[in-house]
């Protein structure tokens, strides 16, 4: 217990080591973290930096080096990457690491809702290549931002490295999208779903409710208390998707020279494109289910601290790790249509590569699927987890309000190696999502709300890219994008912001009887409660209660540096 109270807030008088004088808090505020230590507005407790470390030029980090300017957030790059296990993964780790969050339950289930929406196996076929596509599109740009800012969080630095102003709204926003949208239920729910049905027991929803509840706090206890054990099976279970989907897809092509018993395998490759839709939400819809399934090749971007010469790993791992798992997915719905008629794919609902077992195989193949979509799921929920405990930790280090203070959520509690707070702050919503919605209707519903503020972020990044490249055309860039290739993916983020909300063919959409645009508008309406959140802490409250926020640095004991805001009293100057 005396270990966690130390990480509680408590009541400190400000003295001249922690806090700024009045005359130069208001300015430190909107100074770069390098002319704030110059200038004395920062100061570090127990900070361990040495002054040839403060003012060489960081190889790993040579954009800021160079340019202060650029630095993102409040923390130095020695300052964020401090603390934990160190720089422990390489470029094999890597390239799983994104694997691992790729292939979850998407390629088995989706294709049949995706076939569903465009009503041909041509124009699903054009998705999952439009999907494959746009995803090195954002790859390549997220490797201009990556090895710029080598830094964990992902998406939370690109924004605080281009929207400064108004400080930290950039980074509440992304705060609440990653904390309330950053939940790991579905994945839970299809391993539990699958595991009965593989033991011939029912599918009963508290049961069902139970396992799930019971694999998200395994996960949290396996990275929390042993994370090189977490690491092992994360990239296990990695190498056994990838062995799973190469399986599918060499049966495919058995499949396909007429090998087997299955009558006319190239039935639906004769008119692909009949019966195609003509409406645009359609096609949004269904390419926010594919982009979903992509989802996860920016997950090295989001542990950049963790990485073993972030830089190179990254400009190795990320195209490596996606370009495995698009030929994956093309090929294995090239061997689901080959194996089943389009009429039973259809029905099949999300059980399509339980279909292509049984029609293939048998039904005794078809249940020991259901054990491997488990398996694959659990694979997914340890490296979605795994990534977004550090998500949260990089912004608990940069002072956000919290519960029971920044200190406690931004520490290695209790190993001092591996964020356990941050894994809670995912637990917490992911426990929420499971026990409260009925499924039918929710998990739907929630795949599309996932993924809508997910396109908002996507836009500002890509537009923040070029307002970079404008404002600051001389930094180091070890990567950068061809810009029609931006173009491209800001047009395209465009478009699935508008789509959405246009009428679908069917009138109702994906989700009844809910609205078809109601998850755009909770979406939005998350973003929305981060803009309030800002608001309330930055500008309400010190302007009720007349006070400044004063910002300082501070080491933990299991070295983890963080940024505090101490509230000042404002003198009123006598008239």
């Amino acid at each position: 217990m005396s270990s966690l109270l130390r990480y509680l807030p408590t009541r400190r008088k400000a003295d001249d080591a922690q806090v700024v004088s009045d005359a130069a808090s208001t300015s430190a505020l909107e100074k770069t973290p390098a002319q704030q230590e110059k200038d004395g507005a920062f100061t570090v407790e127990k900070s361990s930096r040495t002054s040839e470390e403060v003012s060489s030029v960081n190889p790993l980090e040579p954009a800021t080096s160079q340019d202060p300017d650029l630095n993102p957030g409040t923390l130095t790059l020695e300052e964020d990457a401090a603390g934990g296990m160190g720089r422990h993964l390489g470029v094999f780790s890597c390239t799983l690491l994104i694997v691992g969050r790729i292939i979850g339950t998407g390629i088995f289930s989706t294709p049949s809702s995706i076939l569903g929406s465009v009503g041909s196996v041509g124009a699903s076929l054009m998705l999952w290549v439009l999907g494959f596509v746009l995803s090195f599109c954002g790859l390549f740009i997220w490797l201009e931002y990556g090895t710029m800012f080598p830094r964990s969080g992902g998406e939370k630095v690109y924004l605080e490295a281009v929207f400064k102003k108004p400080r930290a709204l950039a980074t509440v926003i992304f705060a609440a999208n990653a904390i309330l949208l950053g939940f790991t239920a579905s994945g839970c729910i299809v391993f539990a779903s699958n595991i009965l049905i593989a033991a011939g027991q029912p599918a009963g929803r508290w049961v069902t409710r139970g396992i799930a509840l019971g694999v998200i706090t395994f996960v949290t206890l396996l990275h929390g208390l042993t994370p090189r054990l977490g690491v092992y099976v994360m990239n296990g279970l990695s190498v056994f998707k990838i062995v799973i989907l190469l399986f599918v897809v060499i049966t495919g092509w058995v499949v396909l020279s007429g090998a087997t018993h299955i009558e006319d395998p190239h039935a639906n490759f004769r008119n692909t494109f009949a019966g195609s839709s003509h409406s645009s939400n359609d096609y949004a819809t269904a390419t926010f289910k594919v982009l979903n399934a992509y989802a996860g090749w920016s997950n090295v971007n989001y542990v950049l601290n963790n990485v073993k010469n972030p830089v190179r790993t990254l400009k190795i791992a990320g195209p490596l790790g996606l370009g495995i798992c698009a030929v994956l997915y093309l090929l294995a719905n090239v061997a689901y249509f080959s194996a089943a008629s389009k009429e039973e794919i259809l029905k099949s609902g999300v059980t399509v590569a339980s279909l292509f077992f049984r029609k293939v195989f048998g039904v005794q193949a078809q249940r020991a699927l259901t054990v491997f979509v488990a398996l694959s799921a659990l694979g997914n929920v340890i490296t979605v987890t795994f990534a977004a405990a550090r998500i949260n930790q990089e912004l608990a280090k940069e002072g956000i309000p919290l519960p029971f203070g920044s200190r406690f959520w931004a520490s290695n509690w209790p190993t001092g190696k591996s964020p356990l707070p941050g894994l809670i702050i995912h637990l917490i919503p992911s426990i929420i999502v499971i026990i409260a919605p009925p499924p039918a209707v929710a998990y739907p519903f929630i795949l599309d709300v996932e993924g809508y503020p997910q396109q908002i972020i996507n836009f500002f990044i890509v537009g923040g890219l070029f307002w970079l490249r404008w404002r600051k055309p001389h930094a180091v860039r070890p990567f950068k994008v061809w810009w029609p290739i931006a173009i491209f993916f800001l047009a395209a983020s465009a478009f699935l912001l508008v789509a959405p909300f246009l009428r679908p063919s069917n009138g109702v959409g994906d989700t009844p009887p809910l609205p078809y645009y109601l998850y755009c508008l909770v979406g939005i309406g998350v973003m929305v409660v981060g803009v309030l959140y800002w608001a309330g802490w930055r500008i309400l409250l010190p302007k009720v209660f007349g006070y400044e926020l004063v910002p300082h640095k501070e080491t933990l004991d299991d070295g983890t540096v963080i940024t505090l805001f101490s509230r000042q009293k404002i003198q009123k100057a006598l008239s």
